[in-house]
């Protein structure tokens, strides 16, 4: 795959976080940000969400036994009885 050279500017102290965790993995600078990239808009990240968002779909109501309804985080049932995240 062809290369193309993008330049940013970014404070020292993201800089610095960059140089770190690439150092940490072992990998350039050029291939962390461009992982970086590829994971923010490639489907792992929305395979990921839709699989989190369809197992708590599926399990909701063993988490409300478990820890119950009122707790910090639970969810609105509505009149209707359907169950709504809140907003």
């Amino acid at each position: 795959m062809a290369k193309t050279q993008l330049n940013v500017r970014v404070d020292e102290g993201t800089a610095r976080a960059a140089r770190e965790r690439a150092l940490e993995r072992g990998m350039s600078v050029n291939r962390y940000i461009e992982e970086l990239v590829r994971q923010d808009t490639g489907e792992v990240g929305h395979t990921f969400v839709d699989a989190a968002s369809d197992f708590m779909k599926q399990y909701a109501n063993v988490f409300a036994e478990e820890f119950g309804a009122d707790r910090e985080g639970a969810r609105d049932t509505f009149r209707d009885g359907s169950r709504e995240g809140r907003r």
